[in-house]
């Protein structure tokens, strides 16, 4: 029981990690920038939300496939197999993820006061610099409840990780994936077990957050007041 649960955690934070390095950017972008193809890109980012995970998985096991031109690419050169992997999971659970990373934060972007960038750039700043120094700090609270959220949403993936990554014990076997197993197998006393794990880690992610967030604003409503 404990390698779905320890395998589940190291893809979701994986993927998390990902989701954010990938997200931060796009969000910029999305926010501050018009470009041919915007919209377009924007639904595209944002299909995960709404497609079935199953069909999400089977674009996935289309695109990295051992018979697909990138897969062959990534298992001659690179020596990486997606299919029935680790990878596979990791992928599949970023990108199921990813659009609730770029939504929140292009959420804290669009709120930012544009006063704060433009004093900056007037006192000889660079756009990096900016970016880095005063638009991640002042958007922090939308970049840690997307990051929660994707953690959230990766730890509980389960159709497009089945599709790519299969059900294998101790290779590719997710809490989801295990509970789907146990179920499939009559063995309830292992689902309930799984299900109870699953549910409370998810409650406390969630609750976590929300009191963070709770804090954050009786601090900004007390700094307020005393203004």
């Amino acid at each position: 029981m404990l390698k779905p649960v320890l395998l589940s955690l190291k893809v979701a934070s994986i993927a998390t990690v990902f989701a954010m390095l990938i997200g931060i950017p796009l969000a910029y972008s999305l926010t501050n920038k018009d470009f041919k193809g915007k919209t377009l890109l924007e639904t595209l980012l944002t299909l995960p939300l709404v497609l079935p995970p199953t069909v999400i998985g089977y674009g996935l096991l289309i695109l990295f496939g051992r018979n697909s031109l990138l897969g062959r690419m990534l298992k001659d050169i690179f020596g990486i197999q997606v299919v029935f992997t680790v990878t596979g999971s990791i992928i599949a659970a970023t990108v199921v993820a990813l659009p609730l990373m770029i939504q929140s934060v292009k959420s804290a972007f669009g709120n930012l006061d544009p006063i704060y960038e433009r004093s900056a750039a007037t006192l000889g700043s660079n756009k990096f610099k900016v970016f880095f120094t005063i638009i991640l700090p002042l958007s922090w609270t939308g970049i840690v409840s997307g990051l929660v959220m994707s953690f959230a949403r990766a730890l509980g993936e389960f159709g497009a990780t089945l599709m790519i990554a299969g059900n294998i014990p101790g290779k590719t076997q997710t809490i989801p994936i295990a509970i789907y197993s146990a179920v499939e197998t009559g063995n309830k006393e292992m689902a309930n077990r799984l299900v109870i794990i699953m549910t409370l880690f998810s409650f406390l992610v969630i609750w976590l957050l929300n009191q963070w967030l709770k804090r954050k604003h009786y601090i900004k409503m007390m700094r307020e007041e005393k203004c």
